[in-house]
């Protein structure tokens, strides 16, 4: 059986994270989908690369590719099952790995993680977040449950499993050279495409 680093990739690597996939799909989520990354991409330039961190069953990457169908994809994600639904999806890259063990032999234009650091050991966010400084070339994009400071919530009877805090503002303090290129909410009753109440903060590198 697989070693993991924390108890929170178990968790995510196991049946848990079977059942999250099963519960999170369909068309909707996909069109949700598509009107949040119209609005976040509108304020990049030349975006041909993206890797999104813990990926799922890939519906953030399907919205992705229908706006920018050129771009080079590629996603990360822990759970095995979550991996061969990815691996239906033509033209994506697909590594089976923990972000906390993952090494980028590369750069990307764009990296993404959404719905997912919030579900990380907080005391492995600096690894994450250098993570995905390292592997950007320019944009990195957090879309998260955002509080102005950590906090951590039961999460469908689970300790542990869900926390919020301001990621976008911790990357920025750590890496002086990010700026805040925009950010916004969606709130979970929209009219026309709801999401779950996530903030999404746009950073970029700049180039001294």
């Amino acid at each position: 059986m697989k070693k993991y680093n924390t108890e929170q990739e178990k968790f995510w690597a196991g049946r848990f994270g079977d059942e999250y996939s099963q519960r999170n799909q369909g068309k909707n989520i996909i069109a949700s989908n598509t009107a949040l990354f119209t609005k976040i991409l509108s304020k990049t330039n030349s975006i041909s690369s993206i890797i999104e961190m813990g990926a799922n069953i890939g519906l953030n990457l399907i919205a992705i590719k229908t706006l920018l169908p050129g771009a080079s994809i590629t996603a990360l994600e822990i759970n095995p099952k979550a991996v061969k639904e990815l691996k239906k999806i033509p033209c994506i890259k697909v590594y089976n790995e923990s972000m906390l063990e993952y090494i980028p032999d590369r750069k990307w234009d764009l990296v993404l993680s959404k719905g997912v650091l919030i579900h990380q050991n907080p005391d492995k966010l600096e690894k994450l977040y250098q993570l995905m400084y390292d592997a950007s070339k320019s944009y990195i994009c957090i879309a998260e449950y955002y509080n102005p400071s950590p906090v951590e919530i039961p999460y469908r009877g689970h300790k542990n499993k869900l926390f919020k805090r301001d990621f976008a503002g911790e990357m920025m303090d750590a890496f002086p050279d990010l700026k805040l290129i925009d950010y916004g909410f969606v709130y979970h009753r929209d009219n026309n495409f709801p999401q779950d109440d996530i903030t999404w903060f746009l950073l970029k590198k700049l180039h001294f």
